[in-house]
Formats: C-alpha cells, sequence, structure tokens
C-alpha cells in the first residue's frame, strides 16, 4: 500500500523503548516502530522520555516506574501514556496500544473515532478473557495462533509472530561446549529442569537472568560455578555472545507461553533449540530443522545430540525466512491499513445514509 499512515504506537512505560536489558514488549515496540518508520509513515511512539527512536517522541515520563519509585501504581502510569494518544486520537488513523498486561485499552474502544487495536504479550487466563469478552468489537492482534485460541469470543483481527532483527545477532557457526537457558526465573520457565538436563548429560549450564527471590531460593543452590552457572542478566552484546556460543538453547518450559522470543533470537545466531511442547513452541521451531520438540524430559534428555548435531547455518536462515522483523512490520501495516479502510467505508455509508 502507498498511502502514509498516521500511526500512534503506545509502548509500555515501565522502562525505555527500547529497553536497556530483557523486556519482550518493549523491544516489539520499537522495532516495529523503527520498522513503521522505514516505510514512510508517520509514527509517533508513546513512551519514556528515556527512549530512543526516529519516530516522533511523546514522552509522558521522563522515565519509566521502573526507575522512578515515585510512579505508582503503574497501572495508573500506562493509562496515563495510551490517554495521552487517544486525547489527540483526531491526528492519527490508527491507534496501536502494546499490552504490557491488561489490554487497559478495551474501555476506549468504543469511545475513540480513530480504530484502537491491542497487541497482548501474555497468556491470559479463562477469566480475564471473559471479562474482555464486554468488549466483543474490539480489535486484537495476536502474537501466536495458541494465543489466539485463547482469546476465543473477542475480535482477533490478526496473527502476527513477534520478530528479531537479524542484523542484530550475530551467526556463530562453531560454538563453545555449553548449553543456556535465558529467561525470567519463574517456575513456568522451567530453569530447574533446564538444570536437570545438563546434569544429566554431562554439559555445561549457562544461565542468564535477573535475579530475584525465585532464583535465590530455588535456582541459587544448584549454581556451582563450574557445571552449573549463573551469567546474570545480560544486555544485547552480552545476549549475542552468549546465546551464539551455546551449542544448544534449553527451553524446558513448565507453563505456554504465547510466543517464545527468546528461541527465535538463539535461532538467530544459528543455535538449535530443545524444547517442551507447550504454548507455542511448534509456530516457532521447526522439528528437525531449527531444533526439536520433545513431548517430556525424559525425551529432551535423549534427543539432545539430534539437537546439537543440527545445521546452525540453516538454523539461522530458516530463522531469516519465518522471523525476520520486515515480515513482522509488513503484517502490521496490512492490519493497520484494513482497520483504517474498514473505519472510513463505515464512514462513507453513514454519510450517504444521513446518520452520523
Amino acid at each position: 500500500m502507498s498511502r502514509r499512515l498516521r500511526i500512534a504506537e503506545v509502548g509500555p512505560v515501565a522502562t525505555s523503548v527500547p529497553p536497556p536489558r530483557s523486556s519482550s514488549v518493549e523491544l516489539m515496540t520499537s522495532l516495529l516502530t523503527e520498522g513503521l518508520v522505514a516505510r514512510g509513515h508517520d509514527v509517533t511512539l508513546f513512551a519514556t522520555g528515556t527512549s530512543r527512536t526516529s519516530a516522533r517522541l511523546h514522552a509522558t515520563f521522563p522515565r519509566g516506574y521502573g526507575e522512578d519509585s515515585s510512579l505508582w501504581p503503574w497501572e495508573l502510569c500506562e493509562l496515563f501514556n495510551l490517554a495521552a494518544a487517544l486525547e489527540g486520537a483526531a491526528d492519527f488513523d490508527v491507534i496501536h496500544y502494546q499490552a504490557m498486561y491488561a489490554p487497559l485499552s478495551l474501555a476506549f474502544t468504543a469511545l475513540a473515532a480513530t480504530p484502537l487495536v491491542q497487541t497482548l504479550h501474555h497468556s491470559p487466563s479463562a477469566q480475564e478473557v471473559n471479562l474482555w469478552r464486554r468488549y466483543p468489537d474490539a480489535p486484537f492482534v495476536a502474537i501466536s495462533r495458541a494465543q489466539a485460541r485463547q482469546l476465543d469470543g473477542l475480535n482477533v483481527v490478526a496473527t502476527v509472530h513477534n520478530g528479531v532483527d537479524m542484523s542484530a545477532f550475530a551467526f556463530r557457526r562453531h560454538p563453545e561446549d555449553y548449553l543456556v537457558f535465558l529467561g525470567r526465573f519463574i517456575e513456568g520457565k522451567g530453569v530447574l529442569q533446564a538444570i536437570e538436563v545438563a546434569r544429566r548429560t554431562g554439559m555445561r549450564l549457562l544461565l542468564a537472568a535477573a535475579d530475584n527471590d525465585y532464583y535465590r531460593t530455588a535456582v541459587a543452590p544448584h549454581v556451582d560455578g563450574r557445571q552449573i552457572i549463573y551469567a546474570g542478566e545480560v544486555d544485547q552484546a552480552g545476549k549475542v555472545a552468549l546465546l551464539g556460543g551455546a551449542r544448544a538453547f534449553l527451553f524446558p518450559v513448565q507453563k505456554g507461553e504465547p510466543f517464545p522470543l527468546a528461541i527465535i533470537e538463539a535461532m538467530a545466531c544459528g543455535t538449535p533449540v530443545a524444547a517442551l511442547d507447550l504454548g507455542a513452541t511448534r509456530e516457532a521451531i521447526d522439528n528437525g530443522v531449527t531444533g526439536e520438540i520433545f513431548p517430556s524430559l525424559e525425551a529432551l534428555v535423549n534427543g539432545l545430540p539430534r539437537v546439537l548435531a543440527l545445521d546452525r547455518w540453516r538454523v539461522r536462515e530458516r530463522s531469516r525466512e519465518r522471523f525476520d522483523t520486515d515480515r513482522m512490520v509488513d503484517a502490521y501495516v496490512d492490519v493497520f491499513t484494513t482497520l483504517v479502510a474498514a473505519r472510513e467505508a463505515h464512514r462513507n455509508h453513514c454519510v450517504a445514509s444521513g446518520h452520523r
């Protein structure tokens, strides 16, 4: 489409866009914003003053509530940032809200004259979805088919997988001799299961994430600095080095995720993935090409040698084919174009029929 759209991209205000360390919502907001600008669209990013963007920046807060404890409650900060975009709705063709947790934008979808679409970045409970059905016409973009199924009864207008900036991840043909786990230290991520895999296979395992209570109580007792090593929370350069140097990325999740971003980041370095079959794992991994999906931890341990033997260049190229940021941006442009066209058609119909 050649038409230049005026887009309000509403990011979270916990920290900057892009984030200084690991935070997938801010990262996806940044990649999408920069991709839209590169395609010639007129984009305003609603985010913190510490954000870096080629779009027009509306800084609702100088810093994020993750860095400034006076900004509380966090929900009110997110609401104020969304409200700033809605107050200028007449200046935009479409408003896109990147929901940190709950889609606070739902209550405004029937009030805004401008199309308001929301992208959710977590797996909602059935109780949450039931509440959201109060706004059955509000358009959602799901980040996986697995998440779209969870949004039953809602208006899912498209499914768009998260993307990865391939230029930001260096290919490593010859890795070092370790496995890697990168993700928040919570029970559902499967860090204890990753440790079990390492011990049963005799391989070193590097763990990377910010420490928290779960790490200190459940994980730290297993860290010996020799076989199980804690690498801390890494920045972008550290993440690329860590993922690229690993022989395989372990993803033994115990609870399904809407879309496992760390998987495609590992694959962008050429690192294959060994994962359990939950959530959107099957949408991210091409079985036997970029990794392998296993029905149990026992099967993962036994099948790990097959994962280690996969062609790392093929892993990288398949990741590029499926998840390069350009594909994500193109898909969102299609969504925005469709919503804008539908709103204009509705307005024209109202004018022709004499209705407001």
